[in-house]
């Protein structure tokens, strides 16, 4: 295996654009882009373009009949009137959304070979971790599936076994979906609770026809980082380390970061670069180190996005990024180009964040702990493990 990461990047990503005033603003991923060039993590990284996903990939999670639809739309996006979920307030058809969207596939796909091959040792995406999309339509700013579509090319080429983690503030439906009744596939989810989001699934009860193979963490709305991440550390590193995964699959929305828009946790930045951190570890510790970081939602497209996923990218090069370290003055200059808005000046929101571990006890008045609660009862015992 190379001991260097892969950065799968294409600059035509860009073009995955709703338009003027939709929160999926493609200015997040030149932004984030220029920040990893800004710190020299290209020097550690291989920056690869992979090919789009074709046709038969597509198939690999989506129905013909939705391919050909998105096809049509994409050719003329006046005539989508909300069939497939296109042409939609949420998504909206746009010229060549059928070819934006298969390249931002392509690359998820693209690092799942990579990793599975052993020819590089993790691979980041951050233009995918579209997690909405389902097999026969869109939904949530997702047109095609790309973290289904790189797991369902992971056991194409034999993986018997692939553990895909979500931390996305919104459930991950569609990937959820896709492997409902695939036991080789466990799906762990930690979304904000159905009852106060988008696409309000995501219940405990939710754990896959496959008995156990699907797992939910539905958090209250308000969670901060102590909250988020005692439940992290109370589901996910038990779950991995009795399903043995050999390739983990994590998508890192920044959406539940406490300046987002559109949803109601309250996470700093600090929290989720503990996250990245926790999930390379666990990668290393479960999976022989294969590991698979997309991106995800995320709405404050100047203050967090940029961070977090550049974190993340450093985090997979092996060269992390102490959280106050100074954010360089040409980066900052180009933020400022771009939308006319300050950029932050350190890689951090000035945070320390700790958690008490599961293990010490919990208080079964707290709403959170009865979350968490809620998820290992629903689990554990499927998974022999004690709840």
């Amino acid at each position: 295996m190379s001991g260097r990461a892969q950065l799968m990047w294409d600059e035509a990503v860009t073009r995955y654009d709703f338009g003027a005033g939709h929160p999926m603003d493609p200015v997040r991923l030149a932004l984030t882009r220029g920040l990893v060039s800004a710190y020299g993590l290209d020097r550690d990284l291989e920056v690869v373009a992979a090919k789009p996903a074709g046709e038969s990939t597509l198939r690999l999670v989506h129905r013909e009949d939705y391919v050909d639809a998105v096809k049509a739309a994409s050719a003329d996006p006046a005539a989508a009137t909300g069939s497939y979920g296109l042409g939609t307030v949420d998504d909206p058809a746009f010229a060549g959304m059928h070819e934006v969207s298969a390249l931002i596939a392509g690359q998820s796909v693209g690092a799942a070979e990579a990793v599975w091959r052993g020819e590089a040792k993790h691979a980041v995406n951050f233009a995918g971790g579209l997690h909405h999309a389902m097999p026969g339509g869109a939904a949530g700013f997702c047109i095609y599936n790309d973290a289904a579509l790189a797991i369902a090319r992971l056991l194409e080429l034999g993986a018997e076994r692939v553990a895909y983690v979500d931390v996305d503030v919104h459930h991950g439906d569609g990937v959820q979906a896709a492997f409902w009744e695939d036991p080789r596939v466990l799906t762990i989810s930690l979304h904000e609770h159905p009852r106060t989001l988008f696409p309000q699934t995501g219940w405990p009860e939710e754990t896959g026809a496959a008995e156990g193979s699907a797992v939910n963490v539905a958090l209250p709305a308000g969670t901060g980082d102590a909250g988020w991440l005692r439940a992290f550390h109370a589901v996910v590193p038990e779950l991995l380390a009795e399903f043995r995964p050999q390739v983990l699959v994590t998508q890192h929305g920044a959406d539940t970061h406490f300046e987002d828009p559109l949803a109601h946790l309250a996470v700093s930045l600090d929290a989720q670069r503990a996250v990245q951190l926790a999930c390379h570890e666990l990668a290393h510790e479960h999976a022989d180190g294969r590991w698979v970081a997309l991106g995800g939602g995320g709405y404050a497209v100047v203050d967090v996005v940029p961070r977090s996923w550049t974190h993340l990218v450093a985090i997979a090069a092996g060269r992390e990024i102490a959280p106050g370290t100074e954010i360089p003055e040409e980066w900052r200059q180009e933020v400022f180009a771009r939308t006319r808005e300050s950029a932050p000046r350190r890689m951090t929101d000035g945070r320390k964040p700790s958690w008490a571990d599961w293990e010490a006890g919990y208080d079964p008045a707290d709403r959170l702990d009865q979350a968490i609660l809620a998820t290992r009862r629903s689990v554990f015992p499927l998974r022999g493990l004690l709840p």
